[in-house]
């Protein structure tokens, strides 16, 4: 299906790596002309090369995004180089800290500020583009971890303030005529990622997870979840806004972590 990408205009945030990386290589592929951020430079060059494999403008930007300022500049940079922006990709996230017992002074405010609080600046920083564009779109990359209780709840807390935003700024600007959506990965299993990490460190602990919690028997994939983002991005999913699309292949608990009792 050809949903109708070429030549538009698209930001990632954490786009080097991992989801974000994956989302870029999807859009990319499609014909998109994309811009990605994240804090390292080598990073950025590596995955700018790959990319620019589809043919199509390749632009980066170095920044903190929980810099407002520096996000700020980056997403305007990357719209001057793209010649405007149609979409944008809030994914850079994680966490600061862990759960309320052993979180230290400032990880909640911290963990929201890479999370919700960036995702809220990029599409703020963003807004006189997509007002400019006859397609504009937005996702914000969540987690299930948002949608239902578990370790850890600095990030969890912050996930949920994800999907809330996207919901909370579709009605907002759906006068402007710009849709925003939130998706929600489970478990997603990637060379270097969080949950490879896991699985070397916790062999037993990652097994049963893997055993209890998945019907399918394995994790998620980087492009099945990249290929939901796009789709939501295009025009294909004009009548979607506002929406929280769930990508967890029907997984049960959010994690192989469990809170102490």
């Amino acid at each position: 299906m050809d949903l109708g990408l070429r030549g538009s205009r698209a930001l990632v945030t954490g786009g080097s790596r991992g989801i974000g990386f994956a989302v870029a290589d999807a859009l990319a592929a499609e014909g998109a002309a994309v811009g990605i951020v994240a804090r390292g430079a080598d990073g950025l060059a590596t995955a700018a090369g790959r990319l620019a494999g589809h043919g199509v403008p390749v632009a980066t930007a170095a920044a903190d995004v929980t810099d407002a300022a520096a996000l700020g500049s980056a997403v305007q940079r990357i719209a001057g180089e793209l010649g405007g922006l149609d979409h944008l990709v809030a994914n850079a996230g994680g966490t600061v800290g862990g759960n309320i017992a052993d979180s230290a002074p400032g990880d909640f405010a911290a963990t929201f500020s890479l999370n919700a609080g960036h995702a809220a600046e990029l599409i703020r920083s963003g807004l006189p583009y997509l007002k400019a564009s006859q397609a504009a779109s937005c996702v914000i990359i969540s987690s299930i971890t948002g949608m239902r209780p578990a370790p850890r709840t600095t990030y969890a807390v912050a996930k949920a303030a994800e999907i809330h935003l996207a919901a909370t700024a579709a009605a907002e600007l759906a006068g402007a005529g710009i849709r925003v959506n939130a998706v929600s990965p489970g478990s997603i299993m990637f060379p270097g990622g969080s949950w490879d990490r896991f699985r070397a460190q916790n062999p037993q602990a990652f097994a049963a997870f893997l055993d209890s919690q998945f019907p399918f028997g394995r994790l998620g994939r980087l492009e099945e979840v990249a290929d939901v983002v796009a789709f939501l991005l295009s025009r294909r999913a004009s009548w979607i806004t506002g929406a929280n699309i769930v990508v967890d292949g029907g997984q049960g608990y959010p994690s192989a972590r469990r809170f102490a009792r």
